[in-house]
Parts: structure tokens; C-alpha cells; sequence
């Protein structure tokens, strides 16, 4: 599954420079994650950066888009596959 911003959001910007992917950027009044770059950080990491900084916990899972721990990698796979 995707993570997603709720608006709990305080906008302290610590979780868009911690995604690898680049899917996380400020919307109109908070942050947002783009569920097509999100990988929940797998490939990167063991566990989801934003939601390890988070000082408000408002990155939850986004059951609008949900995917398994496969598709998560596939994912990851295609976004970096010009990077090596």
C-alpha cells in the first residue's frame, strides 16, 4: 500500500527529504505523497523514513492503494532501474 498524509499535517518538513523516492512534496496546505512513487521505502529501507520522522504520526497506509510487499518492490525496481 501507498502511505498517505493526513491533515494532522503540521508541516515541519522533516519527511520530504527522508523519502528516497522523491514522492513526498508540499500540496496546497500540507504535504502530500504521490502513491505512484511511493514504495513504503521498500528496496531502500526496513521501515517507511517519513513515518519514522513524523512528530505527529499523521503518515498512515492509504487503503485506496492497496498493493503487496511484491508489487512494493516491483515498484522500487522500476524507479530505480535508471539509476544503476
Amino acid at each position: 500500500m501507498a502511505l498517505y498524509i493526513t491533515d494532522e499535517c503540521i508541516n515541519c518538513d522533516v519527511c520530504e527529504p527522508e523519502c528516497p523516492n522523491g514522492a513526498i512534496s508540499q500540496g496546497e496546505e500540507i504535504y502530500i505523497i504521490e502513491p505512484a512513487l511511493c514504495t513504503e521505502c521498500v528496496g531502500h529501507y526496513e521501515t517507511s523514513q517519513c513515518v519514522e520522522v513524523c512528530p505527529v504520526d499523521c503518515i498512515l497506509v492509504d487503503p485506496k492503494h492497496e498493493e503487496t510487499q511484491d508489487e512494493l518492490k516491483e515498484r522500487y525496481l522500476q524507479l530505480t532501474k535508471d539509476s544503476d
